[in-house]
């Protein structure tokens, strides 16, 4: 739990000590900075890795003090299948998931899955915040670039 931060930490130290002055983050920082710029407390998600993975996943961030209140996990083992699944079928997912008491939904908990043509669409459905890590990690690099988000459609982090 937090290790993001080790990770970005040593990467930033590595980037100095090569003299340069890149920004460096993590996907799993991105996604809690992305939650919490949301004002995230309680979440539901959806993943495609094995269950193992996703309770991991889901334990990480209620490290960071956001409660996780649902998730379904796809257990997709094939990295190159979670980047080929369509990203609309999101939308049928979603619509098993506990989002009772949730302030946001996390419509895809991995960069990898595809998400972006749902996110908006998955947002007015269900009317609530809606975002995904791969949106938290543009969000985060918008953010440490000092450049605005302000992009419509792409769900509530990117908006």
């Amino acid at each position: 739990p937090g290790f993001h931060r080790t990770v970005e930490r040593d990467m930033a130290q590595a980037v100095a000590e090569a003299g340069a002055a890149s920004r460096v983050m993590t996907s799993a920082g991105a996604l809690i900075h992305g939650l919490r710029a949301l004002g995230a407390k309680k979440i539901s998600l959806l993943a495609p890795y094995m269950k193992p993975l996703t309770q991991q996943v889901v334990e990480y961030i209620e490290h960071e003090g956001i409660e996780v209140i649902d998730r379904i996990c796809f257990e997709i083992p094939d990295n190159l299948a979670v980047g080929r699944r369509d990203p609309l079928q999101l939308l049928d997912d979603v619509k098993r998931l506990n989002i009772a008491n949730a302030d946001v939904v996390v419509l895809s908990a991995c960069v990898q899955m595809p998400s972006l043509p749902a996110l908006q669409k998955a947002q007015e459905m269900l009317g609530l915040p809606v975002t995904s890590t791969a949106a938290c990690t543009v969000r985060n690099m918008l953010d440490l670039l000092a450049l605005p988000a302000g992009f419509a459609g792409a769900g509530a982090v990117l908006e």
